[in-house]
């Protein structure tokens, strides 16, 4: 197990769509915009969340991202390993692989196993603790129901022919 960008980029995201779920769904959009990531990368981190039931999307005006579970029942060792692609041993040097394999092998079961105490209910607590302030409901960008029109009055003359009776007059 390691805990690579994808992994970090995913944790993160998760707790500003935790905090931010109960206004209704988030926009990937303003997550992108909060946590300074590429709209298109995080685009490919929820659809391997999406695969593995972590986040549920809304279509529509309105739509975005939401919790598939629980917070307390998504753990991080949950989300990195939902977007990491498992440690490929494969590639590398034989001569150290063979020597170290089962201290890696130690090292990633550890990891793994403190990652799995750490819920994301957890991370969200402690972001609220810490007195973060959260947008009671995200700014949308919508129609308005009902334009707002304007009278426009004035006493110009709207023609050629009334400017020119103006000076008749």
């Amino acid at each position: 197990m390691r805990m690579s960008t994808k992994g970090r980029f995913a944790v993160n995201a998760l707790i500003d769509l935790a905090l931010r779920e109960p206004a209704g769904p988030v926009a990937l959009a303003s997550i992108s915009q909060r946590q300074q990531i590429s709209l298109s990368y995080l685009e490919q981190l929820f659809s391997r969340l999406r695969r593995e039931g972590m986040v549920e999307s809304t279509r529509g005006p309105g739509g975005g991202y939401t919790l598939g579970r629980p917070a307390d029942q998504i753990t991080v060792a949950h989300i990195v390993s939902a977007v990491d692609e498992p440690l490929d041993e494969a590639g590398a040097d034989e001569r150290s692989l063979g020597m170290s394999k089962a201290l890696w092998q130690r090292l990633n079961t550890v990891m793994l196993e403190h990652m799995s105490t750490i819920s994301l209910a957890s991370l969200v607590q402690e972001q609220l603790d810490k007195g973060i302030s959260v947008e009671a409901r995200p700014a949308r960008r919508a129609i308005a129901p009902q334009p707002v029109v304007k009278p426009v009055r004035t006493t110009a003359p709207n023609s050629v022919f009334a400017f020119g009776r103006s000076f008749a007059g």
